[in-house]
């Protein structure tokens, strides 16, 4: 890297949906529905904050750290089709599942 091209590393790991994704300023990404109409801000607690060399992670560390996004719309899932079968008993279902996701952009990330 050269010396103009030095930026600051800065990125949290956040917990949404029952996963954990690693989140950036300016990242746009897919968690499961959040229930936010679109263009409202919402705010994460992250479980891990990176800012250069140092790492917080602990309770004491984070407080007062937050990850803000604006939720930049809705989208649907990968259809998921199956088919369940019971032997010698006439027992048949074919179901289907499409997951919803809302769309994110991360637009702020304090430190505490």
């Amino acid at each position: 890297m050269t010396p103009g091209s030095m930026r600051s590393l800065m990125y949290a790991v956040i917990a949404t949906g029952g996963k954990q994704e690693k989140v950036e300023t300016g990242q746009v990404l897919n968690v499961e529905l959040l229930h936010a109409d679109e263009g409202t801000e919402v705010t994460f607690n992250p479980i891990l904050l990176v800012d250069d060399d140092t790492v917080m992670s602990t309770d004491d560390e984070l407080s007062g750290s937050s990850v803000t996004a604006r939720v930049v719309g809705e989208i649907k899932g990968e259809k998921i089709r199956g088919f369940t079968y019971k032997n010698k008993t006439n027992n048949r279902r074919r179901w289907g599942h499409r997951q919803r996701y809302t769309t994110i952009e991360i637009t702020e990330i304090v430190r505490g």
